[in-house]
């Protein structure tokens, strides 16, 4: 039978044990968010939605980015058990330089329509955190600022091959007297993609202001009030803008883009190259035979082609034919650590975060951008424990399987 007694005063103060409240409320949101989709959640409510959607949107139905991030709900660990994983290392050499951890900052346009700070905040914190940060082309911070922003840490550069070649050669010279190592040449944007969310929400540059946007504005004040009050927008190398964000990319691109193009770059930079947008072992294996530093699997976080094979899927067979001639980077729909560490274990060097680092800027700013590194980093460490993988080299493709969905039916 139980024994009852009358509560004790000092017993209940014992179990009682009241937080002290936090009275910054930024900080407060984003330390109850855990995970990347939390950070999303918060970054919806702040944004305005032509703004969110941007970031959060793809190409047509957007099927390649859902299948990019399905393809990595679908692996399966294999752990290794009774391995002293009390100190775990998460750096390596890429590019030739050091990461601290296996990502970096991949290149996004208009950042600072998704939050003032834009750029800088991005580089800021990935110096702090000892990873790159890459700028687009398309980037509202100038590649000068960018380097006051990280000027001790790795400072890469997104090239888009443009209409008017002087400009695409100009941002070449600029990065290089910059002193960013790594160059990103950009292959799969010949032409827009059609991005239909940013068509539906009549989204340009600058935006446009209806009923429906001052109507989704009302309840985000502080948004508008950031982009009116800070200054105004600069990009890296457009030197006009107005019309949708589909216009800007056709007006600028050129979609001659040939091998020669990689050529001329190639002739004039001085660090490493890297191709990224490669969406076949066929492409991969011409790139690396012209002596590219690196190639990046990405289709552009579904942004462009719908239906685009899913980078993650491809990776073992392109690791398989040109894995010890080249450094291989992927991207596209990583939203966990354990993405990351997956892709690292399929032969992956590095990845690249684009949304997953723009949910955290819209959610706070330069610390909601701490806040995506700082969970990104504790999956990775988590999940390499738990493997009993005590470094990144000892992540391989014993400890995933890529589960199956998607089966291709035989041709003809």
């Amino acid at each position: 039978m139980v024994q009852r007694q009358l509560p004790k005063p000092k017993e209940l103060l014992e179990l009682m044990q009241f937080k002290k409240p936090d009275l910054d409320a930024r900080r407060r949101r984003l330390q109850g968010a855990l995970t990347i989709e939390d950070l999303r959640t918060i970054a919806k409510r702040r944004t305005p939605k032509a703004a969110f959607d941007y970031t959060d949107g793809a190409a047509e139905g957007e099927l390649s980015l859902m299948r990019a991030r399905r393809a990595f709900r679908d692996v399966e660990f294999h752990p290794e058990v009774l391995r002293d994983v009390s100190n775990v290392d998460t750096s390596r050499e890429v590019l030739g330089g050091p990461m601290a951890m296996p990502f970096a900052i991949a290149p996004t346009g208009f950042t600072r329509l998704m939050q003032t700070e834009g750029e800088t905040a991005g580089a800021g914190a990935a110096g702090a955190a000892g990873i790159p940060f890459t700028l687009s082309t398309l980037g509202t911070t100038s590649i000068e600022d960018v380097k006051k922003a990280n000027p001790n840490g790795r400072n890469w550069f997104q090239l888009y091959v443009m209409n008017q070649r002087e400009i695409s050669y100009g941002l070449v010279e600029r990065a290089a007297a910059a002193g960013f190592d790594t160059l990103q040449f950009t292959v799969d944007t010949p032409v827009a993609g059609a991005r239909l969310r940013d068509k539906r929400n009549g989204f340009s540059i600058p935006p446009q202001l209806t009923v429906g946007t001052i109507v989704n504005a009302i309840p985000r004040p502080w948004w508008w009030i950031d982009f009116l009050t800070t200054p105004k927008l600069e990009f890296a190398s457009l030197s006009t803008t107005g019309g949708t964000v589909g216009e800007l990319l056709n007006a600028a691109m050129d979609p001659s883009i040939s091998y020669d193009d990689l050529d001329i770059i190639r002739g004039m930079w001085p660090g490493k190259i890297v191709v990224k947008g490669v969406q076949s072992v066929t492409d991969a294996k011409q790139l690396v035979d012209r002596g590219v530093d690196g190639i990046i699997l990405s289709n552009h976080g579904g942004r462009q082609l719908d239906r685009a094979p899913i980078p993650f899927h491809l990776l073992p067979a392109v690791v398989r034919e040109v894995g010890e001639d080249t450094e291989i980077g992927l991207d596209t729909g990583i939203m966990n650590g354990a993405d990351i560490v997956a892709s690292v274990a399929l032969g992956a060097r590095f990845t690249l975060i684009g949304r997953a680092y723009l949910y955290g800027l819209m959610a706070g700013g330069r610390a909601g951008v701490d806040r995506t590194i700082e969970i990104l980093s504790t999956e990775i460490v988590r999940t390499m424990q738990l493997l009993g993988a005590h470094s990144l080299d000892e992540l391989e493709p014993k400890h995933v399987t890529q589960l199956e969905r998607l089966v291709p039916r035989p041709r003809g």
